[in-house]
């Protein structure tokens, strides 16, 4: 019994560790590289840990449970989707469109015009204001009181900024839950207590991933709205180091590992 406890406990460490991986840390560096909430942040990191336990623990035990063998094709072409999914967050950062998405599915408030209030977000706080789009009108008026449900930082991320990092965790752990599974079986030979551990591992990534996270963010809240050249520039090299990685991560498991040629090369890492 004791020796189990210190193999899960072991498990949630690796499961902290796995979180740092160069690939997870680019991906999610483009997600939070527009939030200076801290507290959000490391909510972006949870729901991360999330999607790709949640992956982990369904491959994985399936691997374990019904000895489900991955053909080295798909294996590649789960590896492969990570390159593409870094790319596709590296493109939407440069391009802006990831501002524009988060601004069309969580607007500050809706088309109207005419005074009316609406949310201002100022030091990670949030106010109402009375705003009025009349050039006539004062820009902004007195601050409501904040209601208590508008608290805590889950009020602020909305659905898409809370399926954005599921997704991405959940592609994360296609493309590592092989390799969990199968050191897993190397090392313990009872399916429940592998089970388990894949499970602990997961809690293990889940708050690496969420310390990762916030202290990505601390460079964005520092430079907040004073110092907005330098949170533009950090966005620009979250987004180059992400379409970088990604080139390389697909050239690696394209050409080098074989995905496209008739014989392709796999092995789970």
């Amino acid at each position: 019994m004791t020796s189990g406890l210190a193999i899960l406990a072991i498990g949630f460490f690796l499961g902290m560790r796995h979180a740092t991986d160069p690939d997870h840390v680019i991906a999610v560096s483009t997600i939070v590289s527009r939030e200076r909430s801290i507290a959000k942040a490391g909510l972006i990191g949870i729901l991360w840990g999330c999607g790709h336990t949640l992956t982990i623990v369904a491959v994985g035990a399936a691997i374990i449970l019904f000895g489900l063998a991955i053909p080295p094709r798909v294996g590649l072409t789960m590896e492969f989707s990570v390159g593409l999914m870094l790319i596709l967050l590296g493109v939407l950062n440069l391009s802006g469109a990831m501002k524009w998405i988060s601004e069309k599915f969580s607007p500050a408030h809706p088309r109207v015009t005419g005074e009316h209030a609406h949310v201002h977000e100022l030091d990670s706080k949030v106010h109402f204001h009375w705003h009025s789009h009349s050039p006539a009108e004062e820009h902004h008026g007195d601050s409501l009181a904040t209601p208590g449900w508008m608290t805590g930082p889950f009020r602020q991320l909305g659905v898409f900024h809370a399926l954005r990092p599921l997704f991405v965790g959940i592609v994360h752990g296609l493309a590592g839950s092989a390799a969990v599974a199968l050191l897993v079986l190397s090392t313990i030979h009872q399916p429940k207590w592998a089970v388990l551990y894949l499970l602990v591992f997961g809690v293990g990534t889940i708050a690496g991933m969420m310390l990762i996270t916030a202290m990505l963010a601390l460079p964005f809240s520092f430079a907040g709205y004073k110092f907005a050249w330098l949170n533009r520039g950090l966005v620009t090299a979250s987004g180059l180091l992400s379409l970088a990685f990604g080139i390389f991560v697909c050239y690696h498991i394209g050409i080098v590992h074989g995905l496209f040629s008739a014989h392709p090369n796999w092995t789970p890492s």
